[in-house]
Order: structure tokens, then C-alpha cells, then sequence
């Protein structure tokens, strides 16, 4: 099993260097036949989503961010601890107006069966089925 950094992932959905576009594309391909083996951590896709974001970089809307990777996230042979959950926080993060690091807290809270987050952010508040707490 081999990691994947951010970088790849980038080169990858933004095809800024068609050069290293290409590789990326056949190693997330070898992966999707089975071929491959590859992991990633929460930290990475979340940095993604952040560069994605970013208005000096790419400026991707949530709803492109969720389009393109979705079928990143999905290939076979990609391991992402707690995977279906980053993927539930994906969903989350493109249908609400919260910050991806909050989709995540409440995919894992929801994943768990917590109805409850300690937060300030009210920005959970949005989360119908989350009750935010302060201490």
C-alpha cells in the first residue's frame, strides 16, 4: 500500500499540469482495476477541499468540489479511514453552508450516534439533527 499527498489529488482534478495530470490519471486508474493499492488520511481530503476553496487558487464552488471528488474519494482501491463518512461530510459540507472541518465533526458525531456537539460555532445550528452545546 502507498500513500497519496494533496498534491496529487490536485494535479489530478484541476489539470493545471497536463504533464503530471496524466500520471495521476493512470495511477487513480490502476488503483480503480484493483491493480494499486493507495491511501489517503481526513487531513489530506480535507486540505483539498480547502485548496479547491481557496478564491487565490481555484475558487471552486462546494457543489464542483463535491462533483469532482466524489468519484476520487469512491475509487475501489483508494483506503480513507472512515471512508462512507468523509463521503457522508462531502454531502454535508456541499448541501450546508458550513465549513468542511464542521461536516466532518458532525458526520463522525452522526456516524457514532452522538446527536450532540460541544461547539461555538453556530454554524452547526444548520444541522437539524446535531443539538450544539456550549460549555
Amino acid at each position: 500500500m502507498r500513500f497519496v499527498d494533496t498534491n496529487i489529488f490536485i494535479r489530478f482534478l484541476t489539470k493545471d499540469d497536463p504533464v503530471k495530470a496524466k500520471a495521476c490519471f493512470k495511477l487513480f486508474r490502476e488503483a480503480e482495476k484493483g491493480g494499486l493499492e493507495l491511501q489517503t488520511t481526513e487531513s489530506i481530503i480535507a486540505e483539498i477541499v480547502y485548496i479547491l476553496e481557496s478564491k487565490r487558487l481555484y475558487n471552486l464552488s462546494r457543489s464542483e468540489i463535491a462533483k469532482c471528488l466524489f468519484p476520487v474519494i469512491r475509487i475501489r482501491k483508494l483506503r480513507i479511514p472512515y471512508k462512507i463518512t468523509m463521503i457522508s461530510a462531502l454531502e454535508i459540507y456541499s448541501r450546508e453552508n458550513i465549513d468542511f472541518e464542521d461536516a466532518v465533526l458532525v458526520s463522525h458525531a452522526l456516524r457514532t450516534g452522538s446527536k450532540e456537539i460541544y461547539s461555538y460555532d453556530k454554524g452547526i445550528d444548520k444541522i437539524m439533527t446535531i443539538k450544539r452545546l456550549e460549555p
